[in-house]
């Protein structure tokens, strides 16, 4: 799409747009250009700060699962199951609220999520096994939230889609480089203080951002009511009208499919890629950490990237090109990954694979905000619950390929569900205005 297409069903929903108040000091409310990525962070490092935090809490679970473990008096299998419990938490919540994101003020929904994260790292903190439950359970609850809130409220702070739909890219870009960086910055303080300093420090750290989040929303509320007027509160949908009135916005359903299924297709891939170099190359997990690395810094500079290439006033290619692209790069690179037996190969192979995948979601992203309109928090929340789902669909159907079929049967399972991506793009682009393609 072009930066500047709006579609009339999510105009006709309007009411959550921008702040009236922030549009008159925003960097970039007064020209069509896209103001640079350094002067856009400077506008939302408070979001940017809080997505961080937001992943930061199960990096800490997963670093330490066998000192947790020990603490809690109970078995790594068991400990290791419970995180999968925030991800039903996060599928459940994310679907339940998700009108409610475009209901109220962002940031007050922002800091509601960073109060929940902020009781759940205390809860954590105590090594009880029953309250390590409720701290799973409570961070898919909290993060299910607080992270499509900070993304539709990054991209509310701009008025040009082109512009929105880069703050948007900005606050995933974030996500990306703290899963990239977080497990060696949670490592080196936990020498100090131990893992349960961490999360103490996470809740300490996560209280204070839901005040910064309380007070921000109140200033804007403020202003709002100078102003005379609410636009957060002219013409909202109700409840279910919400997800009537998103499904009916062209093109939406089938990206959220694609959403979930490259999400399915890349989890089930890292679930088993340490296993496939240990069998293939005999990768001890020290060396394999530097696959690790390879793919995460792919997967960031991609999400990057791409955003920065879809926030051009023209940008050289659409959106929906970009995105059937990447997914075809995906599909080829993702398949060829089991078959070769070449080391320098399958390094290649695996960058491939990371710089494809998050170029879709860039994409998948930056369409969401452009065609949602006011609807944005809504379709977010959806996405986020989605990609939820899409863990748990990627590592069961991978697990099920290789069973039946060893690695080229895991293969067959991924490769099919990016196929199913990339059908789902193709409607996704069949969709989009006459000429933005």
């Amino acid at each position: 799409m072009s930066s500047e297409t709006k579609h009339p069903a999510a105009d006709a929903t309007a009411g959550s747009a921008k702040q009236p108040a922030e549009a008159a000091t925003n960097p970039g409310a007064s020209a069509h250009a896209v103001p640079g990525d350094w002067r856009m962070t400077r506008v939302l490092w408070p979001f940017m700060l809080a997505s961080a935090v937001g992943l930061v809490p199960f990096t800490i679970y997963s670093t330490f699962l066998v000192p947790i473990a020990d603490t809690a008096d109970g078995s790594v299998a068991a400990l290791g199951q419970l995180r999968g419990l925030g991800g039903l938490a996060a599928l459940a919540v994310g679907t339940a609220l998700a009108p409610l994101i475009d209901r109220v003020r962002k940031e007050w929904a922002a800091a509601g999520g960073l109060a929940v994260l902020a009781l759940s790292a205390a809860f954590g903190a105590t090594g009880d096994f029953l309250l390590l439950t409720a701290f799973c359970l409570l961070v898919g609850a909290g993060t299910a939230v607080l992270n499509p809130a900070l993304t539709a409220a990054a991209a509310d702070r701009f008025d040009t889609d082109a512009a929105a739909g880069r703050a948007a890219t900005l606050i995933t870009a974030t996500q990306s480089l703290t899963a990239l960086m977080a497990a060696p910055l949670v490592a080196l303080p936990a020498v100090l203080w131990g893992w349960q300093g961490d999360l103490w420090a996470i809740a300490a750290i996560a209280a204070v951002l839901a005040l910064y989040f309380v007070l921000r929303g109140r200033r804007s509320q403020r202003a709002g009511l100078t102003s005379g007027r609410d636009p957060e509160k002219e013409t909202r949908p109700g409840y279910l009208a919400s997800f009537k009135s998103l499904g009916a916005l062209p093109g939406v359903v089938p990206l959220l499919c694609v959403a979930m299924l490259r999400t399915a297709a890349f989890m089930g891939y890292l679930a088993y890629l340490a296993a496939f170099y240990d069998e293939r190359f005999g990768l001890d997990p020290g060396p394999f950490a530097i696959v690790w690395t390879l793919s995460g810094s792919s997967f960031f500079l991609g999400n990057l990237l791409a955003g920065r290439l879809l926030s051009a006033e023209r940008p050289a290619v659409s959106s929906e090109r970009l995105m059937m692209l990447a997914l075809l790069v995906a599909l080829s690179a993702l398949v060829g990954v089991f078959f070769v037996h070449s080391l320098f190969l399958a390094l290649a192979l695996t960058a491939l694979i990371g710089a494809g995948h998050a170029t879709v979601a860039a994409c998948v992203t930056t369409l969401l905000v452009r065609r949602c309109g006011s609807l944005r928090g809504t379709a977010l929340s959806l996405n986020a619950a989605g990609m939820s789902f899409g863990v748990f669909l990627g590592a069961g159907l991978g697990g099920v390929g290789l069973a039946v079929g060893g690695y080229p049967g895991t293969a067959a399972a991924l490769g099919a569900l990016t196929l199913a991506a990339l059908v789902c793009a193709h409607a996704v682009a069949r969709s989009a205005p006459a000429g933005d393609l």
